[in-house]
């Protein structure tokens, strides 16, 4: 065999080889890297939109906590409000309280003194009667002189 028909022939079986290459083998093969290059482009979008989404639900977050704080905050200060608000309420009813028991006290010590006038204005008159008594020598009866006694009673 010459060597134009051994090149000629190898063309022949190369150009088979190629067409049956882009035919049956490079199909499945570009299908392959087009499928592969997609997933490789989903995967890239999948990661740029869970980057989105994440700084979205990290600005979220950041608002909750924001607004979280600024909500036990002003519950702490509404806390601390009524704690002060009850604690001047019972120092307002102590104080009344107080000045029941001082009005109280005052009272019966005011009837106690009446009770010792009176008790000290009995013991007067009985005095004033066993004076007169002793001046006249002769026994007073009180149930008779009931009238002066009650009039010497008023004027002590």
């Amino acid at each position: 065999m010459s060597i134009n028909a051994t090149l000629f022939l190898q063309i022949v079986v190369f150009a088979i080889l190629v067409w049956f290459t882009m035919k049956f083998v490079w199909p499945p093969i570009a299908a392959a890297l087009d499928e592969r290059a997609k997933k490789v482009a989903d995967g890239l979008a999948a990661a740029e939109k869970a980057r989105t989404e994440l700084s979205f639900a990290n600005k979220r977050v950041e608002e909750e906590l924001a607004k979280s704080r600024n909500d036990s905050a002003a519950r702490l200060a509404d806390a601390d409000r009524r704690a002060q608000a009850m604690v001047e309420e019972a120092k307002a009813r102590a104080a009344d309280e107080g000045g029941k028991i001082i009005a109280a006290a005052k009272v019966e010590a005011d009837q106690q003194a009446v009770k010792a006038r009176e008790a000290l204005r009995e013991q007067v008159a009985a005095l004033a009667v066993k004076g007169a008594e002793q001046i006249l020598r002769r026994e007073v009866d009180a149930r008779v002189h009931a009238d002066l006694l009650d009039r010497l009673k008023t004027e002590l």
